[in-house]
């Protein structure tokens, strides 16, 4: 039984990252489509497809890579608010990047959002992770 859901998510990327893999299919939820869709707009990711079964359904996400260097676009995922503590932050104090160079995906009452987008409407939330 997996208690955080959202860690498995971000750990089967990262996984998948270190060992080369083209595509990594994790079981599809509401908010890791939400966490998947931000990382496809942010280009962190090639492309992502949801395919429906008669159970949850699966997430296949196709990594991307860089054509030379074989470099995958996503250096470093990782997990900020967690079943255990729970991390919020108000508008004036979201986190930023790597000075503004990564994203941190945020929990709001509109959505799970960037904290750019999130400064952008002035409105705070829960922390979920920090990507670049």
């Amino acid at each position: 039984m997996n208690t955080d859901p959202i860690s498995d998510y971000l750990t089967r990327i990262r996984n998948a990252v270190m060992a080369n893999h083209r595509v990594v299919e994790i079981p599809a939820s509401k908010i890791k489509m939400d966490i998947t869709r931000i990382l496809f707009d942010k280009g962190y990711i090639l492309n992502y497809k949801m395919e429906e079964d008669n159970k949850q359904g699966m997430i296949k996400i196709a990594l991307k890579y860089h054509p030379e260097t074989k470099k995958n676009a996503i250096k470093h995922l990782e997990r900020v608010s967690r079943p255990g503590l729970r991390r919020y932050s108000s508008a004036a104090e979201l986190p930023r990047v790597l000075n503004g160079l990564g994203i941190a995906i945020i929990s709001t009452s509109q959505g799970v959002i960037t904290d750019k987008e999130a400064r952008a409407k002035n409105i705070g939330g829960e922390v979920i992770c920090y990507v670049y």
